[in-house]
């Protein structure tokens, strides 16, 4: 975009980078939480005998009952950040850009001054917050990744950019974490976060589309300050019909071939893609290393506090490092750009061989999807050694793969699918996903029951169920050779 274009489009990105990495994905900042809340005393009545032997200058203690509160707290969260997707894609699709984001910023404050209020009376409170919170975070991202639509070809990298300043945003829990070290309160924080909802309010009316941002983006098109008074509505439903009728052109290109069928084509339903193997296979692959993150997440103080023999100095010290490294807004945009320079390439192949767009698009996320499930693996590994200074090489390898998976997920979807179809795929996949994380709970239940805190069995699983997430690459790289090679074969 030239002109007044270039500037808002560089606004809108920057100032939706900071709303994701301050806001939206604060659930993944949960250990350096966990960390304040054991401090202020939340769910200490639980532990009365219950508490082990290993005690600390902190009152801190390895006490069962009070950790299984934590991860039920943060299974709920977890599984309502994905599980709710669903219903929001729903909302985003159906009435767009401006009530989805008013919907998202209710559900943020309204959590943000729950959490302010409580104490270690009213510690229940957070089993209301921690999903709301986490609701009103997916539905951010959600607004803000068709923000990828005003950068052209180089829409993956902006997507897996937005992906990775979401979890990077798990940061803020260790800024709170800090301050309250320093003195400063577990309420005056969360004002702070509640008060941050006016920035979010004048966001959504001065730089955000009222509707959708269009794929590919039409000419002259204008949003938020820069949108005009007549045209702008007919505009954007001019922009999106193209756009649906580029998509379903895609999908079909090799079937039109066939005389007087062509144009008599209708695109596909919904429930045509989600009951696809391609979207099967893709929901298998995100649930299973979702299930590990989620499980290495939630148990990680307890993990550490049996690790470090109690020592509250040494816990902190790797609940702050492993709070650091969660910026993944350094990595996620890596993959993006590697599909894109992929996907450049593979589309001048396709000018010689006369190709599908849709299989070359397609192609060039194979390789994202076998990283993310490599990385995945090697963070498995490490987490399973019971050596404390191995933990820091863990949380580095956890960070990227996580980037990676959320990109890789959000980019996969925009690319194998219509874009019409976009919001509900997208929820419905989280969803699903999310129903497949409830199992961490009775995960840690077991480590922490018949197991007696020795992990590896369960590690041993992940890791076995890990390496099945590769099929899914494989199918994909699969299907887009049968499409070079046999066109026909597009469906």
């Amino acid at each position: 975009m030239a002109g007044q274009g270039l500037p808002l489009h560089v606004a809108t990105l920057l100032t939706g980078l900071l709303e994701c990495l301050g806001f939206a994905g604060v659930l993944f900042g949960w250990p350096s939480l966990v960390f304040v809340f054991k401090n202020e005393d939340y769910f200490k009545e639980l532990c009365g005998q219950d508490a082990g032997p290993i005690g600390n200058a902190t009152g801190q203690a390895d006490c069962k009952a009070q950790d299984e509160r934590f991860s039920l707290i943060f299974t709920l969260g977890s599984f309502m950040n994905n599980f709710m997707t669903f219903p929001t894609g729903y909302i985003f699709d159906r009435f767009k850009t401006t009530v989805a984001r008013l919907i998202a910023i209710f559900f943020y404050t309204t959590a943000t001054l729950i959490i302010a209020f409580t104490s270690a009376g009213s510690a229940v409170l957070l089993f209301l917050a921690m999903p709301m919170l986490t609701i009103g975070g997916i539905l951010f991202l959600i607004t803000n990744l068709q923000i990828g639509n005003l950068f052209g070809q180089h829409r993956s990298t902006i997507i897996t950019l937005y992906n990775g300043a979401f979890d990077s945003s798990s940061a803020v829990f260790l800024i709170i974490k800090l301050l309250y070290e320093k003195g400063i309160s577990l309420k005056a924080s969360f004002i702070f976060l509640s008060v941050c909802s006016t920035w979010h309010v004048a966001r959504t009316f001065l730089l955000m589309p009222r509707g959708h941002i269009p794929y590919p983006l039409p000419p002259n098109y204008s949003y938020g300050l820069c949108s005009g008074n007549g045209t702008m509505k007919e505009e954007k439903e001019t922009a999106e019909h193209e756009n649906r009728e580029l998509q379903s052109k895609e999908v079909l290109s090799a079937k039109e071939e066939t005389p007087g069928k062509g144009q008599k084509q209708e695109p596909r339903s919904f429930w045509s893609y989600a009951l696809s193997r391609r979207f099967a296979w893709h929901l298998v692959w995100l649930s299973v290393i979702q299930l590990w993150h989620y499980l290495f997440i939630g148990t990680l103080n307890s993990l550490l506090t049996n690790m470090a023999g109690g020592d509250v100095a040494r816990v902190s010290t790797y609940t702050n490092a492993f709070a650091f490294t969660q910026f993944g807004v350094l990595c996620a945009p890596w993959n993006g750009l590697l599909m894109d320079r992929l996907k450049q390439k593979y589309q001048k192949e396709a000018r010689k061989t006369g190709s599908s767009t849709l299989a070359v698009a397609l192609c060039s996320t194979v390789p994202s999807l076998a990283l993310t499930s490599l990385l995945c693996l090697g963070f498995a590994l490490c987490a399973s050694v019971p050596v404390l200074p191995l933990q820091y090489l863990t949380f580095i390898l956890q960070v990227i793969s996580r980037s990676f998976l959320y990109g890789s997920n959000a980019a996969f979807l925009t690319i194998a699918f219509p874009s019409e179809h976009f919001g509900k795929l997208f929820g419905l996949v989280m969803a699903l996903s999310a129903v497949v994380s409830l199992l961490q709970f009775p995960i840690f239940t077991l480590i922490k029951g018949p197991l007696q805190n020795d992990p590896f069995y369960v590690n041993v699983m992940f890791m076995l169920a890990i390496l099945l997430t590769f099929v899914h690459p494989f199918l994909v790289y699969r299907e887009c050779h049968t499409w070079k090679e046999t066109p026909s074969a597009i469906a």
